[in-house]
């Protein structure tokens, strides 16, 4: 008798993907802060402080997708739970690109938009799976 797989292939598919747009989105991103950092006048330190913003995303995404790939393959609930939770900030990032920068492009406005929807889509599966988990474990 074999026992039930819980993990998500929806989610496992969102996180795939997911990890090759987000690529995509920090070259995309670098290329327009060079364009930006040439052609725009940034007052004082805010183009600087942009850049670290899209590096600590970037550690926050290999994070958030690692412990999220790794949660729903293990069918653990805490990698999943901290995926979520960091699924959060990635949010609060990315609506930093499309509100707070000094200068939004309207190519950042649909890239950051695009990864807002991968993030929300990850949350609401990740959320799903995280309920299935717990279901399971108390049935055990």
């Amino acid at each position: 008798m074999g026992t039930e797989v819980l993990s998500s292939l929806p989610l496992q598919i969102l996180f795939f993907f997911n990890a090759w747009y987000y690529a995509a989105f920090f070259i995309a991103e670098c290329l327009m802060y060079i364009y930006k950092g040439e052609t725009l006048p940034y007052p004082g330190g805010d183009l600087a402080q942009e850049i670290i913003v899209l590096l600590l995303l970037s550690g926050v995404e290999f994070f958030r997708i690692y412990l999220g790939k790794r949660g729903n393959l293990t069918e653990r609930k805490l990698p999943v739970l901290i995926s979520i939770l960091l699924g959060v900030a990635s949010i609060i990032c990315m609506l930093y690109f499309i509100l707070w920068q000094t200068y939004v492009l309207r190519f950042e406005v649909i890239i950051c938009s695009l990864q807002l929807g991968f993030i929300g889509f990850e949350i609401i599966f990740s959320i799903i799976a995280f309920i299935a988990f717990a279901r399971n474990e108390s049935y055990s």
